[in-house]
């Protein structure tokens, strides 16, 4: 880790919606973070909080594991697609927190899911952003899965002839369905995780199991 331990403590959050599904839990453990965190159109990236030495990032969702992973930050919220998808090492995974719930499926044209049976699949070709979770899911069947990596409008993929399947999170199904597209297999439940910087973890102990403590506080008495 190459940042001054006499740094804040750094917690890495994605944009968007997580941002937003964050802020009612931070603020139930005592944390405020200054008025331009709020904002979706500051072009700012880090931000003071009402906890001396607590300090925010707000970066983008497969950033914020890369950011902890790497010391940029001691901990952070990370979706578990993202963990799914890069396996670090350095990170220690304490708590769930519940927030950011989707899934993530494979979908295909609603024209090519009425006679399609995915349990015949040998060979498929599919568009996604999580190629390395793609392929694992499916060699644990003996399904050879070719990837084409999107960052990006995934629902285009079959559309334009790229593939027939794509590879993406799912919340309400609506984005799908506008595209013509339906689920027809989910891969995992995802949710978003506290994650830890095991080095940090080590250098500032005490501080850091405080803070975990204090999420996890608030999970428990959150209702379901």
């Amino acid at each position: 880790m190459n940042r001054d331990r006499s740094d804040d403590v750094v917690l890495a959050v994605p944009r968007g919606r997580i941002a937003r599904e964050v802020i009612p839990l931070l603020a139930g453990i005592g944390i405020e973070p200054e008025p331009a965190f709020r904002d979706p159109d500051s072009r700012r990236l880090a931000f003071r909080t009402s906890v001396d030495g607590l300090s925010l990032i707000r970066v983008r969702s497969f950033d914020a594991a890369t950011f902890v992973a790497f010391g940029g930050a001691d901990l952070g919220v990370v979706g578990y697609d993202v963990l799914l998808e890069f396996d670090y090492d350095d990170l220690y995974l304490p708590l769930d927190l519940g927030i950011g719930r989707c899934r993530l499926a494979v979908a295909e044209p609603a024209e090519v899911a009425s006679s399609d049976d995915p349990r015949r699949w040998s060979h498929v070709r599919i568009a996604t952003k999580y190629p390395a979770t793609t392929r694992r899911h499916f060699a644990a069947r003996g399904v050879q899965a070719e990837c084409v990596k999107l960052n990006g409008a995934l629902e285009l993929a079959p559309q334009l002839g790229l593939c027939r399947r794509i590879v993406d999170l799912v919340d309400t199904g609506s984005t799908l369905r506008a595209n013509g597209l339906v689920e027809v297999e989910k891969i995992a439940d995802i949710s978003s995780r506290l994650v830890v910087n095991r080095t940090a973890m080590k250098l500032r102990p005490r501080l850091l199991n405080a803070l975990v403590d204090r999420f996890r506080k608030a999970i428990d008495g959150a209702p379901d």
